[in-house]
């Protein structure tokens, strides 16, 4: 497969959800940044009409946004995503911890009908937090239900601080292995460890990606700083940032 596409899409996308932040005046640009290559390789390597994706990390929508615009969907683009079947939003998200729990739900009523297709949730570091987060994953497992994906962006930042100084998670990957999930572990900006992980979904189990991220990956002056979880740019910095997303 040819990657340099999708490489320099993600230039493209980070570039766009930077002039879309400064048109709606607010900003993401954190965590929105570290989700670029997941979602690029979902939308253009493994969704199908029969899947469904949950952006249960819903502040990070604005990439999401575009990526169903892309897709010939024209849904409102607002600081979270707001149920709209028609436009590709299958589940309104801003409150953490509850993507996982509804995703589950839609696994659930998917078996039992014998319905195909796949659930693809992707939620926060500190999302996995959440009560729901575990109590999700026991159902899941003991219900067996291998067509359900749920990729965390562990880019090691949570709002205006740092996950192991917040809330630790330790080694997250264990955790998800104790309540018996199949777990890979991925460079989640690497597009080869992406689509190659989704692709080696479990067949007798729910599947659990940890892709390891930068927040605000791509622009130097973001990267790996909790501050630019809302902040906007000034004209120095938008500047600089959009030279090193050419």
């Amino acid at each position: 497969m040819e990657f340099n596409n999708l490489v320099n899409k993600a230039k493209k996308i980070r570039t766009e959800v930077l002039k879309l932040s400064l048109d709606k005046h607010e900003a993401h640009l954190g965590g929105s940044f570290s989700i670029v290559e997941i979602l690029l390789s979902l939308y253009d390597c493994i969704l199908t009409e029969k899947d469904k994706f949950i952006l249960s990390k819903g502040h990070a929508s604005f990439p999401y946004f575009l990526m169903l615009n892309e897709k010939g969907k024209n849904p409102a683009i607002s600081t979270h995503p707001e149920i709209d079947l028609i436009n590709g939003i299958h589940c309104t998200t801003g409150s953490l911890g509850h993507g996982l729990p509804i995703g589950l739900g839609m696994a659930m009523a998917r078996k039992l009908k014998r319905k195909e297709g796949n659930i693809y949730v992707l939620m926060g570091d500190g999302e996995c937090q959440e009560g729901t987060t575990w109590e999700s994953l026991l159902i899941g497992a003991h219900h067996k239900l291998n067509n359900l994906v749920v990729i965390v962006d562990y880019n090691k930042i949570q709002a205006l601080g740092r996950v192991d100084e917040i809330l630790s998670l330790n080694n997250l990957a264990d955790k998800f292995k104790a309540f018996n999930w199949h777990v890979i572990e991925i460079n989640g900006h690497s597009f080869p460890e992406i689509i190659l992980a989704l692709k080696n979904k479990s067949s007798e189990k729910p599947t659990a990606i940890i892709a390891h991220t930068i927040k605000g990956k791509g622009v130097s002056c973001f990267e790996n700083e909790p501050r630019w979880h809302t902040r906007l740019p000034n004209e120095e910095e938008l500047k600089k940032a959009l030279e090193e997303l050419k």
